[in-house]
């Protein structure tokens, strides 16, 4: 009977035994599956834990936490390892803890040794986006960011209180998941509600997942977003028409899909259009890092203007100094003799007064100097407003494919010059060669001009823009040829961007006009010798 009993006691320990070892198991892959393996980056602003997964190849991701980058956070500050979360200034708006990747505009550096399956996932991001998608990824779409605004900015009413809400519309093809959320995000937590008609999500005909029905559902409970789906490829242009179609608001505001809106950025560009509804408005540009994401800024004693060559490119200048003496303080807005074009604020009603874009311009290109001009000379001022601020991820290249053979750019800028250069148009096609190409109808254009009874581009350039050189100035114009060596080469430089930096020298006289017209020395009543 002992030894009966003995067996028996030995088996409930070991029933006990087998049990606890089974569960312990159990426990274990359980806690495995909800830790998975994460990557340690070690960045400029501390550790940050980035999950090492797949992207799939259209480059959809889960949709982001909107208050949090990682579930490891909540953890840590539950446990008091993390400050907690801060609140935008007075909108209430919760922020992640400042230890996270990117917060305060601080730059994310990758380390050098990373593995071959995250250099690739890293790699794959620059190709579709050119930027880096990876570390975009790691940032939170509510990160914070240092307020620019001068102490001027910020005084008690500095702005009207009764200023009119704007629709913000954003255009977008192939946009990275997390830089699009967090460009929607900046505008929602950083503009007052009762100035917010809405945000336009104006989708270019995109092909990639995450902006499908994914981008819906994230949206889908947040009324002041709505998604706008052009029927084709469009380009720029005509997207940004078809937002301002759909447009309920009585200003519009245009942002590209890849920026961030700082503290206070929305009030003083509406101030300006309140005061005077023909005011066309921009923020200072600030840069954001394609590779780091950083945040520069600048306070307002470095702003600049807008300005334009003779071929048509727009160029920013330092603000010359008969504007500077109109400002008791440089955070004042200051007059601008043209826009970059991706980022401003215009009333509705004057921008369909001006004509809107040009329909006939294709894709992108010129439209920032067609509006820049025709704002100012048909009864407008265009102005850059030091008080607001909004980064922008300015990319080497473009990421997108369109169709060859034509070339987009000239063809725009032969339209603009054709309606509004008058004169001056020639400059432009010296530079061009004198082809025009075809270029289309342009006589509805004309007519719009007429009928605002718009100043002529002499009274720009003399009003508005006089530090501009003008070729006809000159007392001699034209080529540089070297008569001492058979008078068959001449003053040139090449025109590859690996070397714009190079010297100009001497090279065989071609009579295409090109850089030989557009980088020969003009001899000027005003300096010794004078660019082209």
């Amino acid at each position: 009977m002992g030894v009966l009993s003995r067996r028996r006691s030995l088996l409930i320990k070991l029933i006990v035994v087998v049990s606890t070892a089974w569960f312990t198991i159990a426990f274990l892959l359980y806690s495995e599956d909800r830790s998975r393996p994460a990557l340690a980056l070690s960045l400029q602003n501390g550790l940050v834990n980035r999950e090492a997964r797949e992207l799939p190849e259209d480059n959809a991701i889960d949709p982001v936490n909107p208050f949090k980058n990682d579930a490891n956070d909540v953890e840590e500050e539950e446990k008091g390892n993390l400050p907690p979360p801060k609140k935008e200034e007075d909108n209430g708006v919760l922020l992640p803890p400042q230890s996270l990747a990117g917060e305060m505009g601080k730059p994310v550096v990758l380390p050098t040794n990373l593995s071959a399956e995250v250099k690739k996932m890293v790699d794959d991001g620059w190709l579709k986006n050119a930027f880096n998608q990876y570390v975009s990824d790691m940032i939170s779409v509510h990160r914070s960011l240092p307020d620019p605004r001068d102490e001027w900015c910020k005084k008690p009413d500095r702005y009207l209180e009764d200023l009119p809400p704007t629709s913000v519309i954003i255009c977008f093809h192939n946009e990275a998941w997390s830089i699009l959320l967090r460009t929607v995000h900046s505008v929602l937590d950083r503009s007052p509600k009762h100035l917010l008609t809405e945000v336009l999500l104006v989708d270019d005909f995109s092909d990639m997942s995450h902006l499908k029905q994914q981008l819906e559902d994230y949206w889908a409970k947040e009324p002041k977003v709505k998604i706008v789906r052009a029927k084709k490829r469009e380009g720029l242009i005509r997207a940004r028409l078809l937002g301002a179609r759909h447009a309920s608001g009585p200003v519009l505001t245009y942002l590209d899909s890849h920026c961030e809106c700082t503290n206070g950025w929305l009030e003083p560009l509406l101030d300006r259009i309140a005061r005077d509804s023909t005011t066309v408005v921009c923020p200072v540009i600030d840069v954001i890092d394609d590779t780091t994401l950083e945040y520069h800024w600048r306070d307002s004693s470095g702003v600049n203007v807008g300005g334009f060559d003779w071929n048509l490119q727009f160029n920013w200048h330092a603000v010359p100094e008969r504007e500077k003496t109109k400002h008791k303080n440089s955070a004042e807005p200051v007059w601008s003799p043209t826009m970059a074009g991706g980022l401003f604020s215009i009333d509705k009603a004057f921008f369909e007064k001006l004509g809107t874009y040009d329909s006939g311009f294709d894709i992108w290109g010129g439209e920032n100097l067609e509006l820049s001009f025709k704002t100012w000379m048909c009864g407008g001022t265009l102005e850059i407003v030091p008080c607001s601020h909004v980064g922008h991820i300015f990319r080497k290249r473009s990421p997108y494919k369109w169709r060859s053979g034509v070339n987009v750019l000239r063809r725009n800028s032969v339209r603009l010059a054709e309606v509004w250069l008058d004169e001056y148009a020639k400059y432009y096609y010296q530079r061009i060669g004198n082809d025009k190409g075809d270029f289309g109808d342009i006589s509805g254009r004309r007519e719009l001009r007429k009928n605002l009874k718009c100043k002529t581009f002499k009274w720009y350039l003399d009003n508005i823009y006089p530090e501009l050189f003008v070729p006809g100035d000159a007392v001699a114009n034209g080529e540089f040829r070297n008569l001492g060596y058979g008078g068959k080469t001449c003053l040139d430089s090449p025109a590859r961007k690996s070397d714009l930096h190079k010297p100009a020298g001497l090279y065989p006289c071609h009579r295409q006009g090109g850089n030989q017209v557009k980088h020969t020395f003009c001899y000027s009543r005003f300096s010794t010798f004078t660019g082209g």
